[in-house]
């Protein structure tokens, strides 16, 4: 569990350093930059941790796997309560062809 908890936080760190910007169009773009990557150098510190604990349970390909659906978990309650979009039912749909994926890649063949 503890690779998906830093996992969890990374993608927290990394949504905002991405995408929290949004909500300041008129600050300066070089502002942006370099606000996001202090954002983002203390996601790597979560985030690496993560891959190199996670290696010992899980492959590279289901590790990243994890790591998506997180991030786009993440990105869905931040999206609704922090930039204030709806989720729209397509979004539902893509949602869950991402859960068959993990289905795939963690079904035992």
């Amino acid at each position: 569990m503890l690779p998906i908890f830093l996992l969890l936080i990374s993608n927290v760190f990394m949504t905002f350093a991405w995408y929290g910007h949004l909500k300041y169009k008129s600050t300066a773009l070089p502002i942006v930059i370099v606000v996001s990557w202090l954002i983002a150098f203390v996601e790597y510190c979560f985030q690496v941790p993560a891959n190199r604990i996670g290696s010992n349970y899980f492959t590279a390909f289901q590790l990243k796997i994890i790591q998506e659906v997180l991030s786009l978990s993440v990105f869905t309650v931040f999206s609704i309560l922090y930039l204030k979009e709806s989720l729209r039912w397509n979004y539902m749909i893509s949602f869950l062809f991402i859960i068959g994926a993990v289905f795939f890649a963690f079904k035992k063949w």
